[in-house]
């Protein structure tokens, strides 16, 4: 009986840590989202597919560290190289699909759709 009540008090505490664990990252990844934040790292867009509300600001973030820009396939917008930690904006008035990509890195793609 003894040697239970050590499991139990061993178990309670790492299960407490894995449940605490799993819900920050979920908390981390709906900020992220709430946010409209997408991050550049290990050249990527994360996320990379977006759905926003029209008249929602997305705001791109450069963790890595190498440069990136962002830009639309159709002209309509394109940030000047990133650098590490910067950051750039755009407010998507007007509902449609977007296609983004890196005009450096070409393959690094993601796609915002305003609704």
């Amino acid at each position: 009986m003894s040697e239970t009540k050590h499991f139990r008090a061993l178990i309670a505490p790492l299960g407490l840590g894995l449940f605490m664990t799993t819900m920050a990252a979920g908390l981390a990844a709906a900020q992220a989202q709430a946010t409209n934040t997408v991050v550049i790292k290990n050249f990527m867009f994360s996320p990379m597919s977006l759905v926003v509300k029209t008249g929602t600001t997305v705001t791109w973030k450069n963790l890595d560290g190498e440069p990136h820009t962002v830009v639309n396939d159709s002209g309509l917008f394109r940030s000047t190289a990133l650098d590490e930690n910067d950051s750039y904006k755009f407010k998507f008035d007007k509902p449609g699909v977007y296609k983004i990509f890196c005009g450096i890195h070409p393959n690094m793609k993601e796609t915002i759709t305003v609704q």
